[in-house]
Order: structure tokens, then sequence, then C-alpha cells
């Protein structure tokens, strides 16, 4: 008998829907048991389909056709792993894994303080997951040190909205409502290559001449902005504050700005007219390198979109993973203000969520400084009200923590983490300094990690945990709208793999912990419900039953209420209900000139400035992407992007072999030529591990404010290699 589920793709935070279907019937879930487990008999095939939805309107990417791939995969994890005094992982029972996870905490505890235990989440936990990890953080373990990997990819444009607007949602509106804007300006995001649906959505400002694309190189979503469709400004890496305040120049001082708006609805407009006074067209132009004209036509676009068919503005991690990419944003949001843009009925400013659950999984608890709702743990009504809800005194809830960068700088040592567990997160890769970050996590004295392929960070562990992947449980999941949706169970898991939710329960129990831990999903959601209730994100008006229904559910959606589609219509999240406009400014940046004069002696190589991002066909650290045969056939290898004449310059051809370094590590990898980057620039894809792992050059500097590190403008020192050398250097970067 032939099953079907309705759910969505399990990457982007665009969150496609999707129908999958299998020819037998859902058995249930296995029920856990002592002792090492059977290997699992293969699991059903899955055929994959598109499904009508106002996302994706039954479209989806290589990535999401692909997806059900990997869950009847070779190498998954299927029992728990434990690793031997030789370094090799073999299998052991679950019960057994408890009890040294539980001791692994009770020693840490006892020996060094609560805080010496620590967590890694991640933004593609389900809404109930990231909710009881948090909880599970605080009250089993007693720790403040909870952080995620969000951290690397929202925080900026988190931080930046709630300062501006008091609340911070992805996209305060529909995604549907840009089809009908005239003027849509996009700056760091690549949408055609991360989320290909998206780019429907686009069609209408193409259609009238106004997509506007800032990105250093002419990437996919760029490219279309040809043949009239708008145009595309190509900055240096770095420089997307300046340009911002450029544009706002013009927008002030050509009278583009919509002075009812600003006097009604916001504050802080006489000190950022100030703060762009010196960014006149002219002075943008020898900063950025954009033409003067270019940034007068795009301000003159913008404005002329908020009075006819509707502007937008989106930002997305090229211009936020920065150490000033809060400013940067704050620049954008500014922008948006002058002109009007957030809260009315067609034109809007929005932030592109990139992970699966990046919008849910920064509400509910897994940050360093938050409490379900978006609340702040600092804020005693909200620590009161979460208490509450837990049963528990509110001293007994932690306080801040530390954002991820710190969390992760803070392994092994003396007064640092001790005992780490990492969900739903490839740190060894994805995170920036990765050379330092794996060093950290050798230091450990007890890794657990949650997943269910060996991916590099696993194969770091001391204990590995086997967990279900996406379509084998039930859920919820929050998009890039702020619309809840919920995950459907295609398929049963293998008998040895177990839900988080199952896993912290187990645990919470040998730690004797305060509160209850369900591993039933919708029980918890009932819990994380109560939780949020009356905070910024309400889901308390949210329930499984409605979302089966197929309602569509954007928070706030308070009890007894509805919900909210579009934000800001009737005021912002501040007390006296405006908008918050922020001055901000450029910081000095050391150029690849300076840095190189820095060092005392000349490093091998020319300095270029490295932006690192993805490819079309995979995601995030590759752990699942990399497993897929179709995916890695067509991008088997990091590939460093370079301008024809800057390798001409250096005697580099395309496939040439190259060293890219600095002082935090070295990549070896193939040299694919374009025009399409800039000559000062290269660029590599963050996706891959070991000796072309990008993330092993990138800085561990962070934005003062969000915590965000600087993924985007770092110095390295490119040469060609020869193929002796490249051996040895592969051979080497290997063993570390």
């Amino acid at each position: 008998m032939t099953k079907s589920a309705a759910t969505h793709c399990p990457y982007c935070a665009l969150q496609c829907a999707m129908t999958l279907t299998s020819p037998a019937d859902l058995a249930p879930a296995a029920q856990p048991g002592p002792g090492p487990v059977p290997a699992p008999d293969p699991a059903p095939a899955l055929e994959v389909a598109g499904r009508d939805f106002p996302t994706n309107r039954g479209g989806l990417c290589r990535k999401g056709w692909t997806s059900a791939s990997l869950l009847n995969h070779a190498g998954r994890i299927t029992e728990p792993l434990l690793k031997g005094v030789d370094g090799v992982h073999r299998p052991i029972g679950w019960d057994q894994a408890l009890d040294l996870a539980a001791a692994a905490v009770k020693d840490a505890r006892a020996r060094y303080g609560a805080d010496a235990v620590g967590v890694f989440g991640g933004g593609g936990l389900t809404n109930e997951k990231a909710y009881m990890l948090g909880k599970f953080a605080r009250l089993a373990l007693g720790t403040s040190r909870i952080d995620y990997n969000g951290r690397f990819c929202m925080s900026s444009a988190a931080a930046a909205g709630m300062r501006a607007f008091g609340v911070d949602r992805g996209l305060p509106f529909p995604l549907e409502a840009l089809d009908t804007a005239s003027t849509i300006l996009m700056l760091g995001s690549n949408v055609a290559e991360t989320m290909p649906p998206f780019v429907q959505h686009l069609q209408g400002a193409r259609n009238a001449g106004g997509l506007v694309v800032v990105d250093p190189r002419r990437s996919a979503t760029a490219a279309f902005t040809a043949d009239g469709a708008g145009l595309h400004l190509q900055p240096l890496p770095g420089t997307d504050l300046t340009l911002l305040l450029g544009l706002s120049h013009v927008v002030i001082h050509e009278n583009l700005a919509d002075a009812a708006f600003i006097q009604e609805r916001t504050s802080g407009y006489n000190a950022v007219v100030r703060s762009v006074n010196a960014f006149w067209p002219e002075r943008v132009q020898s900063i950025t390198g954009v033409p003067a004209d270019l940034i007068r036509e795009t301000a003159r676009l913008l404005a002329a979109g908020a009075r006819a068919g509707g502007s937008y503005i989106l930002t997305g991690r090229g211009v936020e993973q920065h150490a000033d990419g809060t400013d940067t944003a704050t620049a954008a949001i500014n922008l948006s203000l002058l002109l009007g843009l957030p809260g009315s009925a067609r034109s809007g400013y929005g932030t592109l969520t990139g992970q699966g659950n990046g919008q849910g999984g920064r509400e509910h608890g897994q940050k360093a400084d938050q409490l379900p709702g978006y609340r702040k743990i600092t804020d005693p009504a909200a620590r009161a009200h979460v208490a509450a809800v837990w049963g528990v005194p509110e001293e007994t809830i932690p306080g801040p923590g530390l954002p991820a960068v710190q969390l992760l700088k803070s392994l092994g040592q003396p007064d640092g983490v001790r005992c780490l567990f990492v969900h739903a997160s490839n740190i060894a890769v994805a995170a920036p300094d990765a050379n330092a970050v794996i060093k950290g996590l050798r230091s450990l004295d007890f890794l657990v990690v949650c997943d269910f392929f060996l991916s590099e960070t696993a194969a770091e562990a001391d204990l590995i945990l086997p967990v279900l992947q996406w379509a084998e449980e039930e859920g919820t999941l929050t998009n890039l709208e702020g619309r809840v949706l919920r995950r459907r169970r295609a398929i049963s898991p293998p008998a040895g793999a177990r839900s988080e939710l199952w896993i912290m329960a187990r645990l919470a129990e040998r730690l004797d912990a305060p509160s209850t831990y369900s591993e039933d999903p919708e029980t918890v959601f009932e819990e994380l419900r109560l939780a949020s209730a009356g905070g910024l994100a309400d889901y308390s008006g949210i329930d499984y039953a409605m979302l089966d229904r197929g309602e569509a559910a954007y928070w706030p959606y308070p009890a007894g209420g509805t919900g909210t589609p579009r934000l800001f219509r009737d005021g912002f999240a501040h007390p006296d209900g405006k908008a918050v406009m922020v001055p901000v400014a450029p910081r000095r940046r050391r150029t690849p000139a300076a840095e190189a004069a820095g060092h005392a002696t000349e490093p091998a190589g020319t300095a270029m400035t490295l932006i690192t991002g993805r490819l079309l066909e995979h995601y995030q650290s590759g752990a699942q992407t990399r497993r897929v045969p179709e995916l890695a056939a067509a991008q088997p290898e990091a590939r460093m992007q370079l301008h024809p004449g800057a390798a001409d310059a250096m005697g580099i051809g395309a496939g040439t072999l190259v060293s890219v370094s600095n002082g935090r590590g070295e990549v070896v990898c193939r040299a694919e030529l374009s025009t399409a980057i800039r000559p000062e620039t290269v660029f590599l894809p963050f996706h891959f591990p070991g000796a072309e792992s990008a993330n092993r050059l990138t800085e561990a500097a962070t934005d003062p404010v969000s915590g965000m590190p600087e993924f985007k403008f770092n110095t390295v020192w490119v040469r060609p290699v020869a193929a002796p050398e490249s051996a040895r250097m592969l051979q080497t970067t290997e063993a570390s």
C-alpha cells in the first residue's frame, strides 16, 4: 500500500513544500532497547515531488530533488559509537552510551563547575528540539554555555532588526509580496544558487527594470539584471556599509525621502542625516568602486518604486558576515526607513534567513542570551514567566552565556568548556579559524556529537549518538517569512537511531534534572506555546491541528488572536511604536597591502581579499550534500575563483593547483578563472573539508554587537603550486 506525507525540504529556510511517497506502510518508530542494535534493513525508497506552496509553487532545486537519497545511505550511523584509545569508533549499546555521557557531565561539573559543560546547537533543529535543547542545557546540565551555528548566519541581521524595529523576523511580510514590486535591492545574497525557487518572486522587478543586485561577483543572481532587467553594483569587498551610506545621502539630498513617514513613525532622523553627509556619491565611488551615477540611479529607482509599485530592500550574508555586520544591516534598515518601506502595504525591508529553521532556531532558547519566545535571559519578567512554565525557581535558570566564537575559543581551556555536546552542526568545517576549532575539540575531556553521518566534527567525538533524519520525524519549523510549518514523518527510522528529544529525556533522567522532558514532539510544542506566550515570538495561538489543516500561521500568533503575515502595519515593537534610526559609520579595514607590510617576512604569493560563499549543489558544510552522488559529481572539489587578469600576473592557468594561505592556515585547490569576480578578490566555497576547507583561512574576529565572525573579508596570499609540492602539502594538511 502506497503512503505519502506532505512535508518540507530539509535544507534552506525557503522550506519548499514537497510530497514524499513510499511504497511501504509507515511502520511505528522503533522503540528503545538495551544493547547493541542489529543492522537495519534498507529503508524503503521514497519518491520526492514538489508540492504547490506560496514560497516554491511546486518547484525544487537540485538539493531538494535528491534529498531522499540520504535516508538509506550506506554511510548512515545507526548505533552509538565510542572512540577507543586507538582512535577507532566502535559500536556500543544505548544504555552504555547514555551512562558515559551522563558520567562525563557529572565529572566536568564536579571538577570545574557547571559552565565546564557546553552545548552547540544548530539552525536545522526543529522548533521542538531547539526549545528543548535550551531547556536541557540550562536545567539538566545547569550550564549557561549554550549557543548555536545561527550565530554564523543571522546574528547581525537579528541584532540590527532588534534595535531598529524592536523585533527580529527575517521577512516581516509574505514572500509573495515581492511579486508585485517594481524595485528590489538585494545586497549580499545569491538566491539563484542558494535557494533557486526564490528567483520567481523577482520576476516583477526584473520586468520593470528594477532588480538591483549588490555583489563583488557577477553571481548567477547578479546575471538576472542583464538586458535591461536592472543594475549590478560590484563594490570592493567590505565596502557595503559605505555604499549604503551613499545611497542614503542621495535619498536625503535629492529630497527622495518620505518626510511624513519619518516624522510620524521613526526617531533618530537628524543624527542619521549628519552621519551620511560626508558620503556623497563621488566620494563613495572612490571607496567602493561603484560608479557615482549608478549610486544615484539606484536611489532614484528605490524612491520611484516606493511611490508606485512597491520597493523592497533585502540583505543576505554577504553584507552581514562581517565584524561590522550589524552596522551594515542597520545602514540598510536606515535606507529603508528614509524611503518609508517598513510597515507599508506594498514595500518593505527584510533579511533572507539561510538555514532550514534559522528563524525558529533563534527564537526559543538555544542562543546564549535568550529564553523561549525571543525573550531576553536578563529580563526578570521573562525569567519568571519561563521558570513558571518549567516549574522551577527562577534562580535555577543560569544567566547569559558566551556567543558561539567565544564559546569555541574556550574549549579545553582551564576556565572554559571541558565537556561539549554538539547538535546539528559541523563546526570543524563551518566555524571560522577552523584549525583552531579542531584543536579545541581535541583538547576537550569529552565530546559528544549527535549526527546521522560521520561528519568531520563527529570524527573528532569521543561518543557519537545516531539521530533521526528529517523524513523520519515529526515537528515544526519556521521559514524565512516567520511562517510555522509542519514536518511530517514519511518513513520509519533505522532501529538504532533516536530523536534528540528522546536522548535529552533519557539524559535528564540520569542527571536527576528538574522539570519534565518529553520525547513526543507535539507535547513539547504545547509546552513551547506556553513558554512563548506574551513574548515577541508568540506561538501560543498555534497548534498542530491548525497546521495540519493547512492554515497559514505567521508569528506573533497569540492565543485567541490571529497571525501576523505583515508586521509593522500599526507600529513597531518599541514602547513608543516608532522605528529607531541609528547612525553608523564604516570602520577602518586593513587592506591586503597593509597586512602584507605588517609581516616580518614577505609572505609567499600575491596578497588578495578572500570572500566565501555557497555553490548551487551544496549546502552549509557539505556534510550531507557531499554524500549525494549527483551533487558530488557536479561539484566534487573546492575551486578558487580568480579573475583571468590577476591569474595571468601570477602565472596561474585554469585548473592550476594553487596555495591560498594566511597566518591561520592554508588551502590547496584548483583555480577557476572567471571575469565575474573583481581582479583583487578571490572566492572559495565553504562546503569542503580538510585541505580544501575555506574556514581554515577566515578570521574569528567578531561583531561587537552580534558576535558574528568575519567570514567575508580576509587577506590571503595566492600562489601557484607545482604538482609534487601540492601532493606533499595535501598530505600534511590532511594529517593535521
